[in-house]
């Protein structure tokens, strides 16, 4: 992980990085489809999460990714720009989340292949599909993080 980029972590009601957020993820949305949600559903669900951010410092500082989470380790958005994937970012963020809460687990459109393939990498396991989940009748899978030791592979990631 490169030492420009630092772990900041926001708590429900602190919009920090929303703007940055909202922008990152309707960049992916642009390019490759996913990540669908309107506006106000997006901010609020943001203001209501404990945010992980991966921020790289310079002159000016740049989101190079989220997880957005609720109390209970149910990851609403998790969103790593495209010109940062490969690195580790995302493994990073979720052994953030992992490292806070007991269970992790999440929603994936069962057509966003890099997702899923993502997920089942760090050691998500899907547990059921969902038809008709998103506002666009699109299904998903609920995915859960397996225990098959994947909080200390994910620790390496976790810079304290």
């Amino acid at each position: 992980m490169s030492v420009n980029i630092e772990t900041r972590t926001f708590g429900p009601g602190d919009d920090s990085l929303v703007e940055a957020a909202w922008d990152l993820k309707e960049r992916i949305r642009g390019d490759e489809g996913v990540l669908k949600q309107r506006r106000g559903f997006f901010v609020d669900a943001y203001r209501r999460s404990t945010v992980y951010a991966l921020v790289e410092r310079g002159v000016e500082e740049r989101l190079v990714g989220f997880a957005a989470t609720r109390r209970d380790g149910y990851i609403l958005f998790l969103a790593v720009d495209p010109d940062y994937r490969g690195e580790g970012f995302g493994e990073c963020l979720v052994a953030e989340v992992a490292d806070e809460h007991s269970s992790v687990s999440c929603h994936a459109r069962t057509t966003n292949r890099n997702a899923l393939e993502f997920y089942e990498h760090v050691g998500f396991e899907v547990k059921r599909r969902v038809e008709g989940y998103y506002e666009d009748r699109g299904d998903a899978y609920y995915l859960t993080l397996g225990e098959d030791g994947i909080r200390d592979r994910l620790s390496r990631f976790v810079r304290r």
